[in-house]
């Protein structure tokens, strides 16, 4: 939108800002010719681009590294990442399950699946993985920081460690993590195609609803609450941000990522013992799939967000913004 001092009102543009000098010597009728040629201009350069969806949505080149990606929500994200050609790279704490899972999605390619054995419980672990990363690639394209854990304990016997590790894990190894890769990140990173960190965050961070209010307990065990857990989350959302605005200017966004309740080992207890209320609280009628996540985690490494950072994506099916109640009246655990 542009203002002229002798123009009536407001002149709607495509964006055009035209500098201060310009404004207050040019005439509105030079003005209308201004945005008509500029206009034309724009919309030639848009009839040239490419704007189809195997030129958006090419990962062919990508090499990723996904935190946490054994199981769980890592796991879905590196199988998207598999089937559309990418190289990735997992890691986690049990490298028995690591190599399940990576001889899993190699079987599935086209992209090929490596694994990194690592516990991101501190700075010297998170710095072991970056060694090993190194070892493998030269390069990264994409971060997904998706290493957590939560603890669930009673409000008024909440032990200390219960807030040292869930903080150490869910927030700092994300911080570590993203610096000791910060190399492989600007490598090859551009202004048109950045690299991208991801981390993920949760629902948990942006609600206060209590997840375990009632006798019969939600998401955790009866009489328990997970109190650490909602402020790393919290604490995850603000670094994202700090760090967006640290990195831009490397060429590498970062966007957050908050699920709410999908399938994984963390949300396995809730699962089976509260399973109803749980999907008879989400306006959607269900939980998360592989899909909803998959697909908003390649979005957000495509081409077509390369314009993108400082961003928290919610998706949850609207049952936080609902309150996340039970549609049987007095019965939601949540």
């Amino acid at each position: 939108t542009l203002y002229h001092p002798k123009a009536k009102g407001r002149v709607s543009t495509k964006d055009i800002v035209l500098s201060l000098h310009y404004r207050q010597q040019c005439r509105a009728s030079d003005t209308f010719a201004f945005i008509k040629i500029s206009s034309q201009i724009m919309a030639h350069a848009s009839s040239t681009a490419d704007l189809t969806v195997p030129r958006l949505f090419d990962f062919k080149d990508h090499v990723v590294l996904v935190t946490g990606g054994a199981s769980g929500l890592g796991e879905m994200a590196a199988q998207a990442f598999v089937q559309n050609g990418a190289k990735v790279i997992i890691a986690s704490r049990k490298e028995a399950e690591l190599k399940k899972t990576a001889d899993r999605l190699n079987k599935l390619g086209p992209g090929s699946c490596d694994y990194a054995v690592a516990d991101l419980k501190d700075r010297a672990g998170c710095d072991s993985l970056c060694k090993q990363v190194k070892a493998k690639t030269d390069r990264l394209t994409v971060l997904l920081n998706n290493s957590g854990a939560t603890w669930g304990a009673p409000y008024d016997d909440f032990p200390e460690s219960g807030w040292d590790k869930i903080m150490a894990l869910n927030v700092k190894s994300m911080y570590y993590t993203t610096v000791g890769l910060d190399a492989l990140l600007k490598k090859g990173a551009s202004a048109d195609n950045p690299s991208r960190v991801i981390n993920i965050a949760s629902m948990a961070g942006l609600s206060t609803v209590d997840v375990t209010s009632g006798p019969e307990g939600g998401l955790s065990a009866p009489g328990s609450g997970v109190f650490s857990y909602g402020p790393s989350k919290a604490a995850c959302i603000h670094l994202s941000k700090i760090q967006a605005s640290k990195l831009m200017s490397d060429h590498i966004t970062v966007n957050c990522v908050c699920p709410g309740v999908f399938p994984s080992k963390m949300t396995a207890f809730g699962m089976r013992e509260a399973m109803d209320t749980l999907v008879s609280g989400q306006p959607s009628g269900r939980v998360g799939k592989p899909e909803d996540f998959a697909g908003l985690i390649l979005f957000i490494s495509s081409m077509g967000a390369a314009h993108m950072t400082g961003n928290v994506f919610e998706i949850d099916g609207g049952s936080t913004r609902s309150g996340f109640r039970s549609k049987k009246k007095n019965e939601s655990r949540l």
